[in-house]
């Protein structure tokens, strides 16, 4: 079948016009931002959208190779001191288990499986594919994370420039005809090979770690000296926001009044977990608020790498964080899940 079917070419001109309005109007992340509403506004009224697949994948590899080539010998010798934040993360990601559960099957009426696979803080494909497996309702489990994610996302810009003051406007790189060849096709060699070779393996998120452990040995090595330049990142930030918007497509009334009303919910109740942890974390000393905030708001691995490198965040920090979190949901999750199908019966 022909790759660019009518609906991915709907979803590609929506997003198109929803970045160049973002840019028009001065609004914040236009490249992600804007692709994630007019998407998601399409797909209220009714257009029939289409994720790009494989293409997405590609581009998100970019955000691992900006990640890895932000870890420097001096980074490296920081990472041990992250150790005790990192150890918060079970806690963190239990509480949040244990709370949402009862909300999405006590308050909004899920049944238990779709209940239990949408009250985990890890990543959406993952959860589908586990979700798939249990017998969990597929459309409700990815309208729920879904919202939550594209809830985190919208707001956290906002609170971004509130409380730090953060230029959202600014460029996250280099352009393109300042970048050396030779680091432009080590990017895409870092990125492409590193997703393939993850893949491979069957590392989780095998997109971004890949990439990242593979630019970041370059990094360390001194090979690559740069991140990728901004219009490398823009378009990675263009595909994530038409990803999450298109996933409302065919959503009707009933669904946003319920489904989406939970995503809503949950993210809420989420965001408020994440915020008494963050405290927690800042006042240990373990990070700095900004650095805490992007590594504990569950809001999409990725989504929270390009609010990362746009603020000038600790990429290291941030990413570790997101990785063992999306580690600790896809290696509990299914366990944890047959031990309480195991206590049922």
């Amino acid at each position: 079948m022909f790759f660019f079917t009518r609906q991915r070419l709907t979803t590609i001109a929506f997003s198109l016009f929803g970045a160049i309005s973002f840019l028009a109007l001065g609004l914040p992340l236009p490249f992600l931002l804007g692709p994630m509403f007019l998407c998601l506004a399409g797909a209220v009224a009714g257009a029939k959208l289409q994720s790009l697949g494989v293409i997405e994948t590609i581009f998100r590899t970019i955000l691992g190779v900006a990640a890895g080539a932000s870890i420097t010998p001096d980074i490296i010798v920081q990472i041990p001191t992250m150790a005790q934040s990192l150890a918060v993360l079970p806690i963190f990601v239990a509480v949040v288990a244990a709370t949402s559960y009862p909300l999405m099957r006590r308050v909004f009426g899920f049944d238990h499986v779709t209940s239990f696979f949408s009250a985990m803080p890890g990543g959406l494909q993952d959860l589908m594919v586990f979700g798939e497996e249990a017998g969990a309702n597929l459309r409700s489990l990815a309208l729920v994370h879904a919202t939550r994610v594209l809830m985190i996302v919208s707001i956290m810009p906002l609170i971004m420039v509130t409380f730090w003051a953060v230029d959202l406007s600014q460029s996250p790189g280099t352009p393109t005809v300042e970048t050396p060849t030779q680091q432009l096709l080590l990017f895409v060699a870092a990125g492409l090979g590193g997703w393939q070779i993850a893949k491979r393996i069957g590392i989780f998120g095998a997109s971004i770690i890949g990439p990242m452990i593979v630019s970041a040995a370059l990094s360390i090595s001194g090979i690559i000296t740069q991140r990728p330049p901004a219009e490398m990142i823009w378009a990675a930030q263009f595909f994530i926001g038409l990803t999450v918007g298109a996933k409302y497509t065919g959503i009707t009334f009933s669904e946003i009044k319920h489904i989406v009303f939970a995503g809503v919910a949950n993210g809420l109740l989420l965001s408020t977990i994440s915020a008494v942890f963050v405290i927690a974390i800042i006042t240990a000393g373990l990070g700095s608020s900004m650095d805490a905030l992007l590594a504990y708001l569950p809001g999409g691995q990725g989504e929270m790498v390009v609010l990362a490198l746009i603020a000038g965040a600790d990429l290291t920090y941030v990413v570790l964080h997101h990785v063992l979190r999306i580690f600790l949901v896809v290696t509990c999750a299914p366990l944890v899940f047959k031990m309480f199908e195991r206590d049922r019966k």
